[in-house]
């Protein structure tokens, strides 16, 4: 398997650019945080810190909180969420203002633009650039650099696809959740595949600019999120809206879980190599929260 980059939309976003009076970049959505963020308590069996949304998004049954990512250096936080009805955007939060604020995420074309219409399942960033899962249709990628200011609202648009290519007869990977591992050589990718039972649930590492897929199998029903620090690995697992996630950790083959370890319903993991936190975020109304834990507290026993 084979990821490929195709066509970079360079006009196409230089364009939107010059409709909108140019680029303001995430300085300016980061100086205009629209949000309260809050600090609260989270349901979960581990030493942890969390915040929620404010109400309004906290309840809102149209879009859903999925990946996550910590922007380098652990600065700010980076969540997305699809709707229901199509479309996807990216939540910008600082935790020391505990403010955020969305931004649109969208195709953009020669004389306007599109929705991004993918599950956003998973969220990468490196250096300005931040990778997005698409499910079958591999990952999404833009540039911070690239945001726009339209009509009241920010918009992002996607600069080019790592597109999967495969031989025939090959099982497609399902580019469910992704992180990306700066403490490789170089840095990579790790993409995770959502999957029950009896469906196939594989892990892939890819060069941050698309290339050959490495797979491993790896052992975690309904995995929803992966980081993987010095070839570790800790991945979140979900069992339903109303009973506590899992991390599990470890590797293929040698998992060990850690019941409860977080809230019903979590999704896409992230690394802070500044603190040596994991993160996560949940999905499910009146149940949402962004969630840090040691991740030592996972190398025990």
């Amino acid at each position: 398997m084979h990821l490929a980059r195709t066509p970079e939309l360079t006009a196409e976003v230089d364009a939107l650019a010059a409709r909108h009076g140019g680029r303001v970049g995430l300085g300016a959505v980061l100086t205009d945080l629209d949000r309260r963020l809050w600090r609260t308590w989270a349901p979960c069996r581990t030493r942890h810190r969390a915040w929620t949304w404010d109400r309004a998004d906290r309840r809102d049954p149209g879009w859903w909180p999925q990946g996550i990512a910590i922007q380098p250096g652990g600065a700010h936080v980076a969540a997305t969420w699809y709707a229901s009805g199509g479309g996807a955007r990216l939540s910008v939060l600082s935790l020391t203002e505990r403010r955020y604020r969305h931004v649109t995420l969208v195709v953009p074309t020669a004389t306007g633009h599109e929705p991004l219409r993918v599950h956003a399942g998973g969220l990468g960033w490196h250096g300005s650039r931040l990778y997005v899962a698409a499910t079958r249709a591999g990952l999404w990628v833009c540039d911070t650099d690239d945001i726009v200011r339209a009509d009241g609202e920010y918009l992002l648009p996607v600069r080019f696809r790592l597109s999967p290519e495969a031989e025939e007869g090959f099982e497609p990977l399902r580019f469910s959740f992704l992180t990306v591992d700066d403490t490789s050589d170089p840095p990579s990718l790790v993409v995770g595949e959502y999957g029950g039972r009896r469906q196939t649930r594989r892990l892939a590492e890819v060069p941050l600019d698309g290339g050959p897929v490495t797979l491993t199998d790896h052992d975690v029903v309904r995995a929803q999120g992966v980081a993987r620090i010095r070839g570790r690995l800790y991945v979140t697992a979900s069992h339903g809206p109303w009973a506590l996630g899992s991390v599990w950790s470890g590797g293929p083959g040698g998992f060990r879980e850690h019941r409860g370890a977080v809230p019903m319903g979590p999704e896409d993991v992230a690394y802070d190599a500044s603190t040596d936190r994991l993160w996560t975020v949940t999905e499910h109304p009146r149940r949402r929260w962004i969630v840090s834990v040691r991740r030592s507290s996972f190398d025990r026993g």
